[in-house]
């Protein structure tokens, strides 16, 4: 399937691992789908444990230069990261649609607040401030100095490609910390889209690393991020199960470890409110961006007063919605 894109180089179909752009050490490759069309985009590597390690061992050797970098140096690749993510915008929007299936517009806010990311973090990336502890002993100093933890790594869920990864990245790149990145595998373009604009941006080769592989993948990928030593945190957004699983690998080495997991949201609505507001809300709730969010409501909870009058309004609102590809 062929997308329309200003910059079709952003369209990447290998891993970024160091400086290179390549195929998984088993050659083996899987198929991403438009979830709207079922027609597929096209294919990516489908990476192992074998991978997983080149990422690491490329992210722990562009480490110190990284770390070694000035705050104020780190902060002026992140600022001109976020001019290139905002100048691309459109064409990050496309692929979004394309992989995730939101609507244009919801993929073009995306875009917006993922490169928001990237300009906050480039702004506290000079703020890294240490402290001054008055000593208990008249001959002794304490004070704290602010380091990066080392070799970072992220994985990722599908339904914000490119906002949960700057969120993370901007982050640990601001600290100093080098990463490996495992997009969702319904999503790996717009994460390999990031990745060619980071290097464009001046990021140096090594200091962003994406591993990409299919759902079966994905837990050999997993785990060999958790047992690597090198790694020394490990942020992850997604299901509680997974996060549960990550944390009982993650703990073997003792890995500073940052979990965002699966939400239960309840929407409550009493009878002094205002229907028409409620169903408005309800719509937004429950079918912003297709309904998968960590707090898309799951629940409804509605006071008898007013039931049947908000499940009818409701009910005349869902069938006003329109199901179909994100780009019409």
């Amino acid at each position: 399937m062929s997308l329309k894109l200003n910059d079709k180089t952003l369209f990447q179909s290998k891993a970024l691992i160091g400086a290179r752009m390549c195929e998984s050490s088993s050659g083996s490759r899987v198929e991403v789908f438009d979830p709207a069309t079922s027609q597929v985009l096209g294919t990516v590597p489908e990476m192992n444990s074998r991978d997983t390690q080149d990422a690491i061992s490329e992210a722990e050797s562009a480490l110190s230069a990284w770390r070694s970098l000035t705050a104020a140096a780190r902060s002026d690749l992140l600022r001109a990261w976020f001019q290139l993510v905002t100048d691309a915008s459109e064409d990050l929007a496309t692929l979004i649609t394309a992989e995730c299936g939101k609507p244009m517009a919801e993929s073009r806010g995306e875009v917006t607040y993922a490169a928001s990311f990237l300009k906050w973090y480039a702004e506290e990336a000079t703020r890294a401030y240490g402290d001054i502890i008055p000593p208990h002993q008249p001959d002794k100093r304490l004070f704290v100095i602010k380091q990066s933890i080392g070799v970072a790594a992220a994985i990722t869920p599908w339904n914000f490609p490119a906002a949960m990864i700057l969120r993370k990245v901007g982050a640990a790149f601001a600290a100093g910390c080098t990463m490996v990145v495992k997009p969702a595998p319904q999503t790996p373009f717009t994460a390999l889209a990031l990745g060619v604009l980071a290097g464009r941006a001046g990021i140096p080769a090594g200091v962003l690393n994406i591993v990409t592989g299919s759902i079966d993948s994905s837990l050999e990928i997993g785990t060999a991020i958790c047992k690597s030593s090198t790694v020394r945190a490990l942020s992850f957004t997604g299901s509680t199960k997974a996060g549960i699983s990550l944390a009982e690998q993650a703990a073997s080495t003792v890995k500073k470890v940052s979990l965002e997991l699966g939400g239960n949201a309840s929407f409550i609505v009493f009878d002094d409110a205002d229907i028409e507001g409620a169903v408005e809300g309800a719509l937004a709730a429950k079918f912003r961006n297709s309904g998968q969010t960590c707090v898309c409501a799951n629940r409804f909870f509605v006071q008898a007063k007013i039931h049947d009058e908000f499940i009818q309004k409701l009910t005349a609102a869902v069938k006003r919605l329109r199901v179909g590809p994100g780009n019409e």
